[in-house]
Parts: structure tokens; sequence; C-alpha cells
């Protein structure tokens, strides 16, 4: 849609009371036994399995790629009665593409790809569009692009527009997140601000962090970013998805961001064509707490490598 720059000027954000309803969100919602499984298990189909080092291998990569088509022991999903659960996607840098392609041959799974000078955006422009279109030739189907934080910062939205414009523009058919980076936004306001005006040109979700800055995912930037998302499907009827990404590590952590979704949004956004984790270890730790519930006993963490 075109920018509307006064329905980005009338963007606020309360700070204190988005803090303190995050704050008493972890001990408003709490799930149990069958309960707490099911949920452990919805998580894990939302989960975009990552590994973005610089030490990345095509031989770490198709073991990540196993692990996502069968991210707990098939034992234990008989005794749960799960049956086809995989991770959302698989998230790679641009060089490992060939490898997660053939590793997830038949299964279903995307390939999804940082792109655009991740993680800081501060390559030559031209090459951070032509960078997304390779990465969209060579087969990825989800781009992960990181905007240009100074737009934000200086409250250039019609830079920040035309830029996220011109990356849905070159990913084509692949669906596109846009990485605010809101751990170096500053305020929340910027936060929501930056959030709509990615949806107006655009983005097909919005997604909290690249995982390298020093905060990355909370719980009141996850509040801000999807009461944008509420109020953009309320104006113009458009579903935007949302990807909390870095330091969400633990399986309770997942639950709450889970909850907050369902309340928030509604049960529509817990599919994973709308909601997805950016995350490397969550997985471990959910499969830790599934087999506690099946066993009645926890796993020590080695039992369950992500590669």
């Amino acid at each position: 849609m075109p920018l509307d720059l006064d329905w980005v000027a009338s963007v606020q954000a309360n700070t204190s009371a988005i803090e303190r309803r995050a704050k008493t969100l972890p001990g408003r919602r709490s799930v149990k036994k069958d309960y707490q499984a099911a949920w452990l298990c919805k998580a894990v189909s939302c989960i975009d399995l990552t590994t973005l080092s610089g030490d990345d291998t095509a031989g770490r990569v198709r073991r990540l790629c196993a692990k996502a088509r069968q991210p707990v022991a098939a034992p234990m999903l008989d005794q749960l009665g799960m049956t086809g659960l995989t991770t959302g996607a698989v998230c790679v840098y641009h060089d490992m593409i060939p490898a997660a392609l053939d590793a997830l041959d038949g299964s279903g799974i995307p390939v999804a790809v940082v792109s655009t000078g991740f993680p800081a955006g501060l390559s030559p422009y031209h090459l951070r569009i032509q960078e997304i279109r390779e990465s969209v030739k060579a087969g990825a189907k989800e781009i992960d692009i990181v905007i240009s934080r100074r737009h934000v910062l200086t409250g250039n939205w019609q830079a920040l527009y035309d830029e996220m414009k011109e990356m849905r523009e070159a990913c084509g058919d692949a669906h596109v997140k846009a990485i605010l980076a809101t751990g170096e936004l500053e305020t929340l306001r910027n936060v929501a601000k930056a959030s709509l005006v990615c949806m107006m040109a655009g983005a097909d979700f919005i997604k909290t962090s690249t995982g390298k800055e020093s905060v990355n995912a909370t719980l009141p930037v996850t509040l801000t970013m999807i009461r944008a998302i509420r109020d953009y499907h309320t104006r113009t009827g458009f579903r935007i998805g949302y990807k909390p990404a870095g330091g969400i590590s633990k399986a309770k952590d997942a639950i709450v961001y889970l909850s907050m979704i369902k309340e928030e949004l509604g049960d529509r956004w817990l599919q994973p064509d709308l909601f997805r984790f950016g995350a490397s270890s969550l997985l471990g730790d959910i499969e830790r707490q599934l087999e506690h519930h099946v066993t009645g006993a926890y796993s020590a963490g080695w039992r369950h490598p992500i590669g």
C-alpha cells in the first residue's frame, strides 16, 4: 500500500504500560502435563532452525536439516501421538543453500536465507538487492532482510519505505521477513513505527532481531510489534507474520511467546505461515521437556544435539 505518513505520525507507544503488561505475562499463563506437551509440539512446528556461524560447513547444514526433518525422536512422538512433526524452516547463509536444498528435498520444509548484508545491512545498496535476487534464484523460499537502522533513527520513513518496497520486489514469489534489529532502534515508538512502515511496503513478516545485537527479542518489543500487526490487520485486512529471534532458548519462554500471540492476535497466528521462532538452541530444551513429560525424568542436554 502507499506510505501513509499521517498514520505513521499518529503511532504511540506507552513504554511503562507495555513493560508492565509484559512483566505479568509469564506468571499469568501456565500450562501443565498434556497441554504443555501440545504447546511445545506447536512451538517445534514454528521454529526456523538456524545456523549462522562463520564456520558453517555443508556437513553441519545437512545435520541441521536432518534435525529439522525429525526434530523429536520417533519413539517419543509415538508416545505423544504425534506424526509428521517438522520445524517451520531451516535458516542459513546464501552459500549453504545448495546443501540445505539437497538435504531437505521432498520434505516440504522451506529454506530461509539471511540477506542484504546481514547482520549490519551496511554493504552497498545495489549489492544488497542483488544478493536477494541471487538467493531467490538459488532456490530460497524465504528471505530475511535487514533494514537500514539509520532511516528509523533519523525518522526518514520515506527512505525506509522505498528500501523495503524494492527489497520486496526483488524477492519475487519468496516470502520476505523484515529484520528491524529492535535492540538498536532506541525506543518502542521507533519499533512500532518501523513495523508499520515495513508492513505498508510489503513485508510478509516482521522480525525482531538478527540475533547478533546485544539486545534481541524481548517481551515488551514483541507486544509492541504484534499490536502493530493487529492494528494493520484491522485497517487493511492483511495478515502479517511475526518472528522473534535471538535469546529464546528455553521451552518455558516459547510458551510465553505463544500465549501472547494467542491472546493478542488469535489462533490464526499460531500457524507456521504467520509465526516463527528464530532459534538454534530452543529445540534442544523443548526435547528435554517432552522427554520429561513422557518418562518422568530429565535427560542431559548432550543427548539432544541440534546439528
